[in-house]
């Protein structure tokens, strides 16, 4: 059984039908057709229920496809490797992470690794943790910057750092000088703009309301770090951000919380036992040096 066997096999299982899956594979549809014979005939079993207005898949199809789709991307992993060049004069990464690190962790990070790997592609997508966990099992994805709690086994955790969230404040505010830690049921009466449902962040405060047994008062909800930001530097909001967030942008102002917010372990999300390429390697060892000096850097500022 050939490599193109598995493709042809895997196209038709995708589209469901014999003239997609050839347009789709560049070829005419007897020779798909005489393929899939032959993968069937090789196997002994059939794998495709040709009876209906559209294909699907038998059992046998079903059983065979999942390993059909694994042995597919090692043998992609496989290439890789056989092009992997390691003085990285060439290569390539493709990195994905949660949005509130868009904002104050990569940007430093990857001007380091483009400026020490210039011939290194890089392919940076902005997603949740739930979707970048199943792309990175799918081998889409070489690394994701995410959080510890993962949710499939099958990905592994490396620590960057842990993560403190913040009660943040414009200028304006009336709690922007305040030295003082501000009570939670205080904090219950601040009009807030937050992060919305999408949002890992936004989880960890609602679970700090549940947990103290508060009701925020939220005026806005928005899908953007940056519209966040901007309007608490414009206002009299409040919101909760990382608080690494707010120590980079000089008009806004960190409030402590008491009880204090939660914190959260920042780490590199990789497939477990996976192929990992020269480019990749040396993107996990920059992240984790950056993130080591970045925390020792921390611990000499005074606490927020």
């Amino acid at each position: 059984m050939l490599l193109r066997h598995i493709r042809y096999f895997l196209a038709v299982a995708e589209h469901r039908n014999f003239t997609r899956a050839a347009e789709a594979l560049h070829v005419s549809q007897p020779t798909l057709s005489q393929q899939i014979r032959q993968i069937e005939h090789t196997l002994g079993a059939q794998l495709l229920d040709r009876s209906g207005r559209t294909i699907q898949l038998t059992d046998a199809g079903e059983a065979y496809v999942r390993y059909a789709k694994r042995a597919l991307q090692e043998l992609e992993a496989g290439k890789r490797a056989i092009h992997d060049v390691q003085e990285l004069s060439r290569g390539s990464l493709r990195l994905a992470m949660t949005p509130t690190f868009t904002a104050y962790l990569i940007g430093p990070m990857l001007e380091k690794y483009n400026r020490k790997y210039p011939n290194v592609a890089l392919n940076i997508l902005e997603m949740p943790q739930d979707r970048m966990e199943a792309l990175l099992n799918e081998d889409a994805l070489d690394v994701g910057i995410a959080f510890d709690e993962t949710q499939t086994p099958d990905i592994e955790t490396q620590t960057l750092f842990v993560e403190a969230l913040a009660m943040v404040v414009g200028r304006s505010h009336p709690h922007a000088k305040r030295r003082s830690a501000l009570k939670v049921k205080e904090f219950e009466r601040e009009a807030l703009v937050l992060l919305n449902e999408e949002f890992a962040t936004r989880r960890y405060i609602d679970r700090y309301c549940r947990r103290h047994g508060i009701s925020p008062r939220i005026s806005i909800e928005v899908n953007s770090i940056n519209a966040v930001i901007e309007i608490v530097r414009r206002s009299t909001l409040t919101t909760v951000l990382p608080a690494a967030i707010a120590r980079d942008h000089s008009e806004l102002c960190l409030v402590q919380l008491e009880p204090a917010l939660p914190r959260r372990t920042a780490a590199l999300l990789l497939r477990k036992n996976a192929y990992r390429n020269a480019a990749t390697r040396a993107f996990i060892e920059l992240a984790l040096d950056e993130s080591a000096a970045e925390t020792a850097g921390r611990e000499l500022k005074p606490a927020i």
